[in-house]
Order: structure tokens, then sequence, then C-alpha cells
């Protein structure tokens, strides 16, 4: 029992610090991933009950989506467009929306595609493996929000051209979007406070944009259940624990 208070004040100590670190902060950018999106029930791709432990990953590999769109968007489908649209932001997402408000937060940088930043209020989001919100034309590029299609009948086509839509996220063997990609290497560089939550971000080029923050002088908070990478390399200040539940508390020391 003394341990577990011994531990709860250490980490009480730790969001203190963070907190004035962000107060004092000049420009404070926020990098999130998946365990961001935990707790509104979104599951992660990788980890314990990760998606790629139940679902073939080749589904989302942008080859075979190409050769068999039909197979690929009856997958899409079930793990993405019958959960997501009906996912609420959770406490995490709002508070980085507060912050903004307050000019604690000049940006987010994420790696998901569930939207629910925007959804919590949050108005300069850079999404570098894109949004499930809109579809792209596979043939003549033009671009629908999601809205335009009828699910209900897979795969869904272009209104101007016939060719198949896809979902306008990342697939395997494809790169990041050009645009976002730059902006996020920017605003990483910017930054003098670089908040981490929930992702360990092994995958390249995401992996480097933390790294660049640090390399230009930022301060680095990390938010992840466990221990990462970055952790034992860049981490500053590092607050072990449900991104929802350490972002409500941080919230509250910034009297948000």
């Amino acid at each position: 029992m003394d341990q577990i208070k011994t531990e709860k004040a250490r980490l009480n100590e730790s969001i203190g610090q963070a907190a004035e670190l962000i107060r004092k902060a000049k420009y404070t950018v926020a990098f999130t991933g998946a365990g961001i999106s935990v707790p509104s029930g979104i599951p992660p791709f990788r980890g314990e009950n990760g998606l790629w432990n139940t679902t073939d990953p080749i589904f989302l590999e942008i080859e075979f989506f190409r050769k068999k769109p039909l197979q690929s968007w009856l997958k899409i489908k079930e793990i993405f467009y019958d959960k997501l649209g009906d996912a609420l932001p959770n406490p995490a997402h709002e508070v980085l929306a507060k912050m903004e408000e307050r000019s604690f937060l000049e940006t987010i940088i994420t790696q998901n595609i569930d939207h629910l930043h925007q959804k919590a209020g949050s108005k300069y989001v850079y999404e570098i493996h894109g949004t499930y919100k809109h579809l792209i034309c596979t043939e003549c590029s033009s671009e629908y929000d999601m809205s335009f299609a009828d699910l209900n009948y897979l795969p869904p086509t272009c209104f101007v051209c016939k060719g198949i839509l896809k979902p306008d996220i990342v697939f395997f063997n494809e790169p990041i979007p050009a645009f976002a990609k730059r902006r996020s290497f920017e605003e990483a560089a910017k930054a003098d406070v670089f908040i981490i939550i929930g992702t360990n971000a092994e995958v390249l080029p995401a992996a480097q944009i933390p790294v660049i923050a640090k390399q230009n002088g930022a301060k680095i908070i990390e938010i992840n259940i466990e221990e990462t990478h970055f952790t034992r390399e860049i981490t500053d200040i590092f607050l072990r624990g449900d991104a929802a539940e350490i972002m409500t508390e941080l919230g509250k020391q910034l009297y948000l």
C-alpha cells in the first residue's frame, strides 16, 4: 500500500512538472498514436489486443487492394467504418482541444486515422497516416467525403470516372502524404515542448519526428502505459498510465 501511495505521489509530482513546462513553453506540439484512442474503444493495431492479432494485415497492402479491392473493402468496412463512425473523443482528446483553445498547444501530429482530435474540437491537426473520413479515386484522384459512399455496395466507385474509391489512409507500402510529412517535421523542429501520447512510433518516418524535436532542443513529455525506446533515449518526463487519466490530471494542473 505504501509503495502504491509513493508511486502515485511521484506521478502527481511529475504531472506537475510537465504542466509547468507547458505553461512556460513558447511552442508546444503533441504527437499522438493508437494509445490515445484506446479509451474511446478503438483497438490499437499492435500489442496484446491489437487488430493484427485477429486480422491479416494483407488487406491493407496497397498491391492487394489494387488486385482485390472487394476483398479489401469488406475487411476495411468491418474493422474501420463499422466502428469509427460511432467512436467519441475521450478526455485525452478533449484536454488537447482545450489546450489549443487556451494557447497551451500549437498543433497535433497524429498517426491515427480516426478523426477524434477534430471531433473534440482541435483545429490544427496533421494526419500523417491519413483519415478514414475521406475517400480518393484510384483512377482520377477525385476526393470525396466518406458520406458520399454507400458502403452497402462495395467497392464504392467514383462519380466522375467510375474508378474504385480507396480510403484516404496510408496503406502498407504507400508513402506518407508529402504535405503532412513536411509540416510534421517543421512543427517538431519548432517545438520547445513536445508531448508524446500513446505511441512508441516504431515505424519510419514517424519514429523520426520526436527525435527531430529533441535534436532542436525540445523538452520531451511522454505519456504511455509502458516505457518505450523514447523513454530510454529522449524523454525528459515520463508519465506512466492511461492517456485519458493522465491527460485529465494534466488538464487540472493547467486549470482547463
